[in-house]
């Protein structure tokens, strides 16, 4: 999806560059007088530092909330370790929690980061899958400690699992992106609008036409990259699994 966005803004970009070059032959002689154009160009550099402003404002918050869920997913995992190793110390009676955790992560992992698309991807996790995690707490609280040992290690597990659950729920709230598409149209609304000013002082011949191209799709091209990164957990620039796979791994581990 973001990839036809991308190309949406270039083929719009684009077309305003071009719309500039044939409204320069249409436009009256007295609306192209220097005195115009340079009312004109003056009204374009102000649109131009707003666009660029904006554009600015968008990757700084695409970028941050990339990082954001990048060091959520990696504190995640190392809670789900620490869980695992607590239950690991209570014993026998934790086991079946322990499963319980297994089958989450190893469900988690399988479908947010599939190995040759043998698994439909879906962010983060599935509903029915996180329904195990959230039945953690309940099953800890079941347990019978026997000693004070026990009862630290059910205690610290408790405040683990109720972490996770914590990070799980903003991490799933956080995946979609925090980017409008209103505030997309209307940077590229004004980007179009530059594009077509240029069009008016440009001279008319295919090396124009040829700029004009390579500059849409850089722009094009930004655009994409920013809604890529706003949403971590889809499209081609994922944060790392890798995480979640150590953590996995570490699960799977022989006691």
């Amino acid at each position: 999806m973001d990839i036809v966005v991308g190309l949406l803004v270039a083929v719009c970009v684009f077309a305003g560059g071009m719309a500039g070059l044939q409204l320069y032959r249409l436009l009256p002689p007295h609306h192209l007088t220097t005195e115009t154009r340079e009312v004109v160009r003056l009204g374009i550099n102000m649109i131009s530092i707003l666009a660029a402003l904006v554009l600015g404002l968008l990757t700084a918050s695409a970028k941050g909330q990339f990082d954001r869920t990048d060091q959520q997913l990696r504190s995640y995992a190392a809670d789900i370790t620490v869980l695992d190793q607590t239950l690991r110390q209570l014993g026998p009676q934790a086991e079946p929690i322990r499963q319980d955790l297994l089958q989450y992560t190893d469900s988690a992992v399988r479908t947010t980061w599939p190995d040759q698309g043998l698994v439909q991807r879906q962010p983060l996790e599935s509903k029915s899958q996180g329904k195990l995690l959230e039945g953690i707490p309940g099953k800890l609280l079941s347990l019978l400690p026997q000693t004070d040992n026990q009862h630290w290690l059910r205690a610290q597990a408790l405040d683990v699992s109720g972490r996770l659950i914590q990070t799980r729920w903003m991490m799933l709230v956080n995946q979609r992106g925090t980017i409008s598409p209103l505030l997309v149209v209307i940077v590229v609304t004004w980007i179009t609008l530059i594009f077509a000013s240029f069009g008016l002082d440009a001279p008319r011949n295919a090396t124009v036409v040829a700029a004009f191209l390579v500059c849409s799709l850089s722009i094009g091209t930004s655009l994409f990259l920013i809604l890529e990164i706003d949403s971590p957990f889809d499209g081609i620039m994922m944060v790392s699994g890798e995480p979640m796979q150590a953590a996995l791994a570490h699960l799977r581990a022989p006691t």
